[in-house]
């Protein structure tokens, strides 16, 4: 039966997905033409989301900017920073805003019904009545500030949160790849521009154009609700017509992206990006060459299925057509990062090409993939090939996620694109009916052959992007700014001069202003529920290894894992381990060559991987122990030949194919090169920690800055046939190792799999013993660590890491509180809003017991690290109440009580089980961490945190570590590069 809807709005439609176990209901407000989209779950976790239309016609990062400053403080709200205050005073699940191409987005999610009502209001009064002040517009967005805030003598300075969060953004250059390519493929409409700001047009926004954006898109007719979880929609509805809908009309003007021209002919165009790799003759081989076709409709749920079945079938695998010749081809090192189909947009993109190439390269790789196109359109592919492309659509459609977005929030957003752009988002949700369409076309031998053709390569929209590396460029663009800066300078009056050192004092001022927080809704310690939940499994034994199984709603899924304990390992073969890992599940596997098992993987997993897992005792930082996990997941009916592929890949891999080796090391250094300035504050924190613990040193040693230049030598090393040799021969040392060692089983399913699944797998693995291998052990260290790294990117990442304890010691719980209780206080205010870094904090890592400080994408380093000392000292120093305390303590409980999917939170309590951390054991700690006390805080900082104990790591560029150069000699940090 329907729901019924509050009287301001109107159901529009109603449909049920079984596939997803949900009802879809569509609503129209009456008076505005908002829609409201109600996902009807039986699932606790209500998730909310209100979405904007939000179209920039230029490069000043002003929806960016927008979303940052309309979270700044609201009529009801009138605080300076209501949104990071509420994170503070909320068990959310999930609390963010985003800024896509065309909409911006305000989710949140949480499991206390109380919860979500404060964040409701909050989030409704910050969108439809945002204050944007001039100061909040200053610090999130940019300023003009003398280095000396004081000293209109001193260098003028570009400031400002976005201005250093795109910074450091745009030295990735995947997101260089992608917005160049974007610029070429949209000429006229708003893709063209960069949502998020380019660092050079961000300080051209005026605070003007901002709030004029903020009254044409933050309006109610422009606006779609999103809302998924048991509450009913017309409380919902109650709701938004209470708290802003009823004070709005609607809007004559519809915004939308219009469709873009088309090119009566393919593009060929040339940037540079910033390059500054010491390796002589490294340049050379640095060019990027990626070819981007525009497509159709992304609203239109057949064609989009179609282009993202020809993207699978061109590009899931190493045995795809065209997968197979970028990873195969001397003309580049690896597959470029941006291969694959963009459906978010209103018209799609499909994009290839190959990293690592030469400066010739691009008639090469023109011709390569043009050529690979033609074949397909030519001779087809197996239909076999098809039939399990469309199994992984099934499979996509069928897994309720959600172990790093809330299931129900993941839904939103892939929603969210056909929303925006009116098309059917209910549609885009229930695609079973359009698979089936499929299903029966792809009979035809021609149609994938057709899809190729007109897709591709008769579209003549299509731009070839070579991409070069320039070594003068990180200077240029330096010199530029400082020019920029000058000249303004140089043209200031005294009146300006003035005006800009009393916007610093009054923006600091504002920033130390202690501000009202009990306007703001809050949920307590008392709103804390009881206990974990317990997960109930079964011990068993299947063949001759133990098995667990985990009855769970998984629709249709089955989840399979091989566990590995890890052996004692040569130090010459330790630095492997992640090769290793890679290379299991990508090689062949008995007489079956990569490719052939790769084809065999697309049919039977929706996935198949490796990886380690590692983890200290609970009691003893020194102690490590750890596993290799084999995993996979299938459609339940094909789980026999999913136990079969996992039996087949740990028994059977090979690793005598030398050349796809080769192909495997360029692409782990590709992957890892490009995370770096992604993943900076964690790259440094493991630098600072790296001789904290064995767990420690064997991170950094083998996923760290140290790994990275370790990856790089033994990359370099496999070209010549001798090295690749070697390095096969390691692996398959390491392999025997494993198969040595004691192994066992996990399989998540439905209840009614389990007998069913428990004999298929006890025929399977009949022959393999559990194995009694010496397990891994790593001499102890405990010693300090003074590090600067040299890389490439803009900003730059700040760690101090302390010596702490680990899980079980009494102080672990005040620690763990300590982290949270530092950044709310202290360190947002002045990292963030004060130095205008994009992130910073600290956290106590029980796992490797240390306790860490960090920031990200920084622009700042020295004054940083300062800021970490001076945070201890406020502690120390400052009278502090028990609402403070109480909101770390909410902060850490939300994020041990945050729910994960079914599956998901099935392996978490098998790892938690496997490494020694019991659910009472995990109930202990939680009920201790909400018995933390303030002098608890300061007693844990004054026992551990001594700041001449610190270790340091710093990750900066080398403009920058030239300027600091004295000060890092003072701190006596060592150089490193990477």
């Amino acid at each position: 039966m329907p729901q019924p809807a509050h009287p301001a709005f109107t159901l529009q439609r109603q449909q049920t997905i079984n596939a997803l176990n949900l009802t879809v209901e569509e609503y129209q407000h009456q008076r505005t033409g908002a829609v409201h989209y109600h996902l009807a779950a039986d699932h606790p976790e209500n998730v909310f989301m209100v979405a904007l239309r939000t179209i920039p016609q230029d490069s000043t990062g002003v929806a960016h900017i927008l979303e940052h400053t309309a979270l700044c403080g609201s009529r009801r709200f009138p605080v300076r920073d209501p949104f990071f205050m509420m994170i503070r005073r909320s068990l959310n699940t999930f609390m963010n805003a985003l800024t896509s191409s065309d909409w911006t987005a305000y989710p949140f999610a949480s499991q206390n019904r109380k919860d979500f009502q404060n964040l409701l209001e909050v989030y409704l009064d910050a969108v439809f009545f945002s204050r944007l002040d001039p100061l909040d517009f200053a610090q999130e967005g940019h300023r003009l500030e003398f280095s000396d805030p004081q000293n209109p003598n001193s260098e003028l300075q570009f400031k400002g949160v976005v201005f250093n969060e795109m910074k450091g953004a745009m030295s990735s250059v995947p997101s260089q790849l992608w917005q160049s390519i974007c610029s070429h493929l949209f000429p006229t409409v708003t893709y063209h521009h960069n949502s998020g700001g380019e660092p050079e047009n961000i300080p051209d926004l005026s605070y003007n154009e901002l709030k004029a954006f903020y009254q044409k898109h933050y309006h109610p007719s422009n606006a779609i609700f999103m809302t998924f979880g048991d509450i009913p929609a017309a409380e919902h509805q109650a709701n938004f017509e209470a708290l802003a809908l009823k004070e709005f009309d609607a809007l004559p003007e519809t915004i939308g992206v219009p469709n873009e021209q088309r090119y009566s002919e393919p593009q060929r165009v040339q940037e540079f990006y910033p390059f500054t790799e010491q390796e002589s003759g490294e340049q050379d081989k640095r060019h990027h060459v990626v070819m981007g076709w525009l497509l159709g409709p992304s609203t239109d749920l057949e064609a989009a299925l179609e282009a993202q079945l020809l993207n699978n079938v061109l590009l899931d695998n190493s045995a795809s057509p065209l997968l197979h010749a970028l990873e195969t081809s001397k003309l580049g090192t690896s597959p470029s990062p941006l291969c694959g189909l963009e459906d978010s947009m209103k018209e799609m993109v499909f994009v290839c090409g190959l990293e690592g190439c030469g400066k010739d390269a691009v008639d090469g790789v023109e011709t390569l993939i043009l050529s690979t196109l033609e074949k397909v359109a030519t001779e087809g592919v197996a239909q076999e090939q098809l039939e399990a492309m469309l199994n992984q659509l099934e499979l996509q459609q069928r897994e309720i996620s959600g172990d790093s977005y809330p299931y129900g929030l993941q839904l939103l957003l892939n929603s969210l694109g056909s929303a925006t752009h009116r098309g059917d988002p209910i549609a885009l949700l229930d695609m079973e009916p359009a698979i089936a369409a499929i299903r029966k076309k792809i009979s035809d031998p021609d149609y994938i052959k057709g899809l190729a053709k007109t897709l591709l390569l008769d579209n003549p929209h299509r731009v070839t992007l070579h991409m070069a590396p320039d070594t003068s460029l990180p200077e240029k663009r330096q010199q530029a700014e400082k020019a920029r800066l000058a000249e303004i300078k140089s043209t200031l009056s005294e009146e300006e001069k003035t005006a800009i050192i009393e916007q610093a004092a009054a923006l600091e001022a504002r920033q130390q202003m202690v501000e009202d927080e009990s306007i703001l809704p809050k949920v307590g310690l008392e709103d804390i529920s009881e206990g974990l939940p317990d997960i109930p499994s079964e011990d068993s034994t299947c063949a001759n290894l133990s098995l667990t199984w985990y009855s769970r709603g998984t629709n249709g899924l089955v989840y399979q894992q091989l566990i590995t304990a890890l052996p004692s390992i040569p130090d010459d073969l330790l630095p492997l381990i992640n090769n290793y890992h890679t290379a299991l599940t990508e090689v062949g596997v008995g007489e079956a060559s990569y490719l052939e098992t790769q084809a065999r993987q697309a049919a039977v997993c929706g996935s198949i991987a490796s990886f380690p897992s590692y983890r200290a005792a609970v009691d003893n930082e020194q102690q490590l122990l750890g596993y290799s996990v084999l995993s996979s997941k299938a459609l339940q009916r094909f789980h026999r030949q999913q136990s079969e592929l996992l039996y087949d890949t740990f028994e059977n891999a090979r690793f005598d194919e030398h050349e796809r080796l080769r192909e495997l090391l360029a692409q782990q250094r590709a992957h890892a090169e490009n995370s770096i300035t992604g993943n900076g504050h964690m790259f440094a924190m493991q630098a600072a920690c790296s001789e904290m613990s064995p767990l420690a040193a064997l991170s950094h040693r083998l996923s760290g800055l140290a790994g990275i230049q370790s990856l790089k030598k033994r990359h370099d090393a496999a070209q010549s046939d001798e090295g690749i040799a070697q390095h096969a021969e390691q692996l398959k040392r390491l392999h025997e190792l494993f198969k040595q060692s004691d192994k066992q089983l996990l399989s998540i399913g439905e209840a009614e799999l389990r007998d069913e699944l428990l004999k298929s797998n006890s025929e399977v693995w009949a022959a393999v013993a559990r194995g009694e291998a010496k397990p891994l052990a790593l001499p102890s260290v405990r010693q300090a660590v003074r590090q600067v790294w040299v890389t490439s990117a803009d900003v730059n990442f700040c760690a101090k890491a302390y010596a702490t304890v680990p899980l079980t010691h009494p102080d672990a719980p005040a620690l763990t509180v300590l982290g949270g209780f530092l950044r709310n206080g202290y360190l947002h205010r002045a990292i963030r809003e004060q130095g205008g870094a994009y992130g910073g904090g600290a956290s106590q890592d029980s796992n490797i017991a240390a306790f860490r400080f960090y920031s990200y994408r920084d622009p700042r380093t020295v004054g940083t690290l300062d800021d970490f000392d001076k945070a201890l000292h406020w502690l120390q120093t400052n009278q502090h109440t028990e609402e403070q305390l109480e909101q770390a303590i909410l902060g850490v409980i939300s994020s041990l009580d945050k729910p994960g999917s079914p599956a998901g939170e099935a392996k978490r309590d098998f790892q938690n089980r496997l490494f020694g951390r019991s659910k009472a054991m995990r109930d202990a700690l939680r009920q201790s961490i909400i018995d933390v006390s303030l002098d608890d805080l300061r007693r844990v900082a004054d026992t551990y945190l001594k700041p001449e104990q610190a270790s340091i790591a710093v990750l900066t560029n080398q403009a920058r570590y030239n300027e600091d150069q004295s000060r890092y000699n003072e701190m006596e940090l060592s150089l490193n590069r990477v």
